[in-house]
């Protein structure tokens, strides 16, 4: 079990780490493409084609940015920039307590405050993500038009955020049951 709960943290460190490191890349280009929008090729390689565009995507959030002379809409770029720097930002925050809710069950029982605190911050930030890239889509769409981007809604994420939330109220009562027997010993 120690070998699994080793791995598991040395994973989740890494993702939140990627998920760190994507936000402050996709922060660059995002402010890139409204200071200097000649330097977001630098960070994003994108292959344009007049008649299809760039599809961008990040956690079911999916922006077809419109192209025109070889060069990408930069408003569409930088809405798009915004929504995926608050989901990976999100996600990073998801990886973060996984990682700590493995290093706070390494000698001393799952069952703690902080756990189930931690654990009912997965559950809603799971839900999070693809409620903000609907959002994110719904303006996108305002602004650009109908064709940048397809309003749908990755249900995925709000699925696995409901069996989190569940499994919270779990560890609720475990810790309950915990005080207890720890009240009768």
């Amino acid at each position: 079990m120690k070998g699994l709960n080793k791995l598991g943290k040395v994973i989740t460190k890494i993702l939140e780490v990627f998920h760190w490191v994507g936000a402050a890349l996709m922060t660059a280009a995002t402010v890139c493409s409204a200071v200097a929008p000649d330097w977001v090729k630098y960070f994003v390689g994108f292959d344009a084609k007049e008649c299809c565009g760039v599809n961008l995507d990040v956690y079911g959030f999916e922006v077809n940015l419109p192209v025109a002379n070889g060069n990408v809409d930069m408003t569409a770029f930088l809405i798009f920039g915004i929504g995926a720097v608050i989901i990976l930002v999100v996600m990073a925050m998801v990886f973060r307590n996984l990682y700590l809710i493995f290093k706070n069950s390494e000698n001393t029982t799952p069952f703690q405050k902080d756990n189930i605190r931690m654990m009912r911050e997965i559950g809603i930030f799971s839900i999070a993500v693809p409620v903000i890239g609907l959002f994110m889509s719904f303006i996108v769409r305002l602004i650009i038009g109908v064709d940048a981007v397809e309003n749908s809604m990755d249900m995925n994420g709000v699925f696995m955020g409901i069996v989190v939330l569940c499994l919270t109220q779990f560890f609720v009562h475990g810790a309950e049951l915990e005080k207890d027997v720890d009240g009768l010993l």
